[in-house]
């Protein structure tokens, strides 16, 4: 199983004052990403995460993220949210699957969710990937899923925004259709923002064809996890 990125309390620290320095990512305490992530502002937070989510950064799947709770009641949220992520992590070893502050950043890359040029359709692939995660996310039914889609630099901008949120939406209606509560998901299409590789090879368009996830805790896992921190 690969290693889950972590950024957490003391990340954000440093990303405060250093901003963009990817060298300055550092794994912290699982308790400390919970309970510290409150001393910052979460619109800051948000900010900070966009600039150094994944490759290029994505400030609105950043922002997804950022807002947390802290103090005790993020800490239990924060743990809940390890042990999500490595099952995703051990379901489909293909994604890139990133622990955030008290959220999950979750990347169906070319080797789980592949889009053909022009098209939204989920390939028998990608349909057989996103059964793997279903278990998971059922599990874990008191979170949020934020989907974001993308696509290559291929034709007109305009064009692509539209097909990056068909993207974002096949995704969703698949696991609608399998049974997963409507209510929790959101989507948002991109368009050719925040490229993960080149657009200059057919290589690198195929990566930047993806869906990322914003994962976080639902108004039940913060009230629960509020009233188990009070005890």
């Amino acid at each position: 199983m690969k290693k889950i990125t972590v950024l957490g309390l003391s990340s954000l620290l440093v990303l405060v004052s250093f901003f963009t320095s990817c060298d300055s990512v550092k794994n912290a305490n699982n308790t400390q990403k919970g309970a510290g992530i409150g001393v910052v502002a979460g619109g800051l937070i948000g900010g900070i995460l966009g600039n150094n989510l994944g490759h290029g950064g994505n400030a609105a799947l950043g922002a997804a993220i950022g807002a947390a709770v802290g103090g005790g009641t993020g800490a239990l949220i924060g743990n809940k949210m390890d042990k999500q992520a490595r099952e995703i992590d051990q379901a489909l070893p293909g994604a890139d699957v990133e622990r955030v502050g008290e959220g999950i950043h979750l990347t169906l890359n070319e080797n789980a969710v592949r889009f053909d040029t022009n098209k939204s359709t989920l390939t028998t692939q990608a349909k057989a990937n996103l059964d793997k995660l279903i278990p998971v996310f059922t599990e874990y039914g008191d979170t949020n899923i934020e989907i974001f889609g993308y696509t290559d630099n291929t034709g007109k901008p305009e064009y692509n925004l539209t097909l990056s949120g068909q993207r974002a939406a096949s995704v969703q209606s698949y696991l609608v259709a399998k049974g997963l509560k409507s209510s929790r998901f959101k989507t948002s299409g991109l368009g050719i923002a925040d490229p993960i590789a080149t657009n200059d090879t057919p290589e690198g368009r195929t990566q930047n064809r993806r869906v990322e996830f914003a994962i976080t805790a639902n108004d039940k896992m913060v009230n629960d996890a509020k009233t188990e921190a009070g005890k």
